[in-house]
């Protein structure tokens, strides 16, 4: 698989070619790397997954299952059609952003800058206090399996470790390096995660019921954050920018972005769908934790009911799961921000769709790819100050703004994809049609409820 990925660039123009894109200009001058071919088999086709591999693994993170185990224990399997639907609605978000990036030429971030600077003042501003904030709760969630495996070292060092490693990969891997780690990593919580639901031992006659759309008392909230925000995050957004590294370029590879897409989405519905059924077998009618602790607490019932056999390994996956969110973040939110710092310096006049495409084709590597200085501030950004947080209690002002400005990102990204995809920006033939407007309308809808319910939240 090394062979067919390459480093982070632009797509060229719209519409299928007959000969490679234009090769990006680098930092020190043109370079040709060799296009990967567009695959025409089933072999092909599964050689190249990678960009939903990366996209599924970094939007579910600890507390995601977590949630989801709540939900479980609460609720037992009658919430199960919520994370199916949940599942359907991340693929929808996710191809509309990589039908973006294949077919209009341009970056998401310079799709963004055409609607209006305010904009990226807003995403921006989001970016600089969620990564702040992200960054300590990144690393101690990774911290805290490997605390409960040596306790000797605690949580808060073992999260500055997995900070500093999570730092080395970004800094020096490439992205070949990063979708391998990453893959071996959701095969990890694979067998991890679905082999502890095996162990619990659905209820399949139950799990079938849970199929029809039911709202027991109470679990309205629940079953909206099981569709909207298992998985839901900024990340999202990312997946272009991986589209890109793998080295997909044009509308010829729109297939094969559709069944990366559906593939990494769907292996994340299957690690939510596992985590419901712990939570109706093994948890039922139990006041579980919320949070990443939770996991923990998990893993001891694990111990106590089955052995330390079922524990440790357990504790492995939860592992996998939370460094596999951070490292991703590192890096796909850092190519978004080094984007956003392009964008934001392109003059006032380049809104149009020639100008602001030739930018994006010609120097998107020297500006904002995993060489660029914006990507690597970033990156020191998400880990070295937030390590001040580990020590700290996390001033209120800033927990509000956190929960503030990311609880508007998810229906700002479906409203302004919304916009996007049935404009002139794009080729009509490319523009979205009503499976693909309706879903963005429902997601809209979705996450404008969920914000709504979670900045109320934050006041009370």
């Amino acid at each position: 698989m090394a062979n067919d990925v390459h480093d982070d660039g632009v797509p060229d123009r719209t519409g299928p070619t007959t000969g490679p894109p234009p090769a990006p200009t680098g930092a020190t001058g043109p370079t040709a790397p060799e296009m990967p071919e567009v695959p025409t088999t089933w072999r092909g086709r599964i050689r190249q997954l990678g960009p939903g591999i990366m996209a599924a693994a970094t939007g579910v993170g600890a507390g995601d299952l977590v949630a989801t185990m709540v939900a479980g224990s609460r609720y037992g399997y009658t919430l199960l059609w919520a994370v199916l639907l949940g599942t359907v609605f991340k693929i929808a978000l996710a191809e509309a952003v990589g039908r973006w990036h294949l077919t209009s030429g341009r970056t998401l971030l310079a799709g963004w800058r055409t609607l209006g600077r305010w904009v990226l003042v807003y995403f921006g501003a989001y970016t600089v206090v969620w990564g702040f904030v992200y960054g300590a709760t990144a690393m101690s969630a990774s911290g805290l399996p490997l605390n409960a495996l040596v306790p000797g070292v605690s949580v808060r060092y073992w999260a500055i470790l997995c900070g500093l490693l999570g730092f080395a990969l970004v800094w020096f891997g490439r992205y070949a390096v990063l979708e391998k780690i990453m893959t071996v990593f959701v095969g990890v919580m694979f067998v991890t995660v679905v082999g502890t639901a095996v162990l619990v031992a659905p209820n399949l006659a139950e799990a079938a019921g849970g199929l029809v759309p039911r709202l027991p008392d109470g679990s309205l909230v629940y079953a909206l954050g099981l569709v909207g925000g298992v998985g839901g995050t900024i990340t999202m957004a990312a997946y272009g920018y991986w589209t890109l590294a793998k080295g997909w370029r044009s509308s010829r590879w729109l297939p094969m972005m559709r069944f990366d897409n559906v593939v990494g989405y769907v292996t994340t519905g299957v690690f939510v769908v596992a985590m419901l059924v712990v939570g109706a077998g093994m948890l039922a009618g139990t006041d579980v934790i919320a949070g990443d602790i939770g996991l923990l607490l998990l893993g001891d019932r694990l111990a106590v009911e089955y052995g330390e056999w079922a524990r440790v390994p357990f504790l492995v996956g939860f592992f996998a799961v939370s460094f596999t969110s951070l490292i991703g973040v590192w890096n796909g939110v850092s190519l978004l921000f080094a984007d956003w710092w392009r964008t934001w310096r392109l003059p006032a006049h380049a809104t149009g769709t020639d100008t602001v495409g030739d930018i994006a084709t010609t120097d998107y590597d020297r500006r904002a790819g995993v060489r660029s200085r914006p990507y690597r501030v970033y990156v020191l950004w998400l880990t070295f100050p937030p390590m001040a947080l580990l020590f700290l209690d996390r001033p209120f002002q800033l927990t509000v703004a956190y929960g503030v400005l990311g609880a508007l990102f998810m229906p700002f990204l479906a409203g302004t994809l919304l916009v996007l995809l049935n404009s002139a920006r794009l080729p009509r033939e490319f523009r979205s049609r009503t499976v693909s407007n309706t879903l963005l309308v429902v997601c809209l809808a979705l996450f404008a409820y969920l914000a709504v319910d979670q900045i109320v939240g934050l006041f009370e």
